[in-house]
């Protein structure tokens, strides 16, 4: 065997190693990362879900708006990631209560009569204004003393909130916004900022954010800011927003 064969010979196995170990280091690296995934979102392998949201008032059968059902789209792929199993429920069917599986909650609150009910129970330091209510705008959110009203097409605000309570510890992710639009912002933000929410606030723990949608008339979702960490003051009855926006879209 010539000396030229054997360099082949030995190239060639150094390659197969190398590629075997490349492929062993991203496997464990994406299992770990699916993990944290797991984790994060309350969704072992084999457990169950469910999305809650609308009823589009404008049919005639159940449907659900385009922005929600695109929000609903993203957090499929997320579960379907997971390896967990997702059910779809409209708002106003009767369900359990929460912590015995994951629950994704997307709306807007004035209408989402489940929505509505976490937040007065998990958020009691938010209080958004009805539409039967005088003076102010509906939708518009009060948060520590604080009101942010909607402009809609222009600026309108959003909160995306991981929260945990009740039996079984798993989480309870809301999207409640004051136009369909900033419900399916609120789901990239989280999808997109899955890893860093996780480092920041860890694999279990609780968070509210309140975010801007700029000019959806013109950009529709795709324009999102941080506005607060409003975590303390919206999950204190009369508590104060202090925190400042350190988490930016990624």
């Amino acid at each position: 065997m010539t000396d030229t064969v054997q360099d082949l010979i030995a190239s060639g196995a150094a390659l197969i190693v190398g590629l075997a170990l490349g492929w062993a280091v991203h496997s464990a690296a994406g299992r770990r990362g699916r993990a944290r995934e797991q984790r994060f979102f309350g969704l072992p392998d084999g457990s169950e879900c469910v999305l809650v949201t609308h009823r589009d008032s404008t049919s005639a059968h159940w449907s659900i708006p385009r922005h929600d059902a695109l929000a609903l789209l993203g957090l499929a792929s997320v579960v379907e990631n997971c390896g967990a199993h997702a059910e779809v429920a409209p708002h106003d069917t009767g369900l359990q209560g929460f912590g015995a599986r994951t629950e994704f909650c997307v709306g807007d609150p004035t209408a989402h009569r489940r929505l509505s009910a976490h937040m007065t129970n998990l958020l009691p330091g938010v209080t958004v204004t009805q539409a039967d209510e005088s003076g102010g705008e509906r939708g518009t959110f009060t948060i520590g003393g604080t009101e942010y009203r909607p402009e809609p097409g222009a600026l309108e605000h959003v909160l995306v909130a991981r929260l945990t309570a009740g039996e079984g510890g798993r989480p309870v992710f809301l999207a409640a916004g004051q136009r369909p639009v900033t419900h399916r912002a609120a789901v990239r933000h989280l999808v997109r900022n899955r890893a860093k929410l996780a480092r920041k606030y860890g694999a279990q723990g609780s968070f509210c954010l309140l975010l801007k949608v700029v000019n959806s008339q013109a950009y529709g979702p795709d324009v999102v800011e941080l506005v607060a960490d409003v975590t303390k003051a919206a999950t204190t009855s009369g508590g104060r927003a202090s925190a400042k926006a350190t988490l930016k879209e990624g």
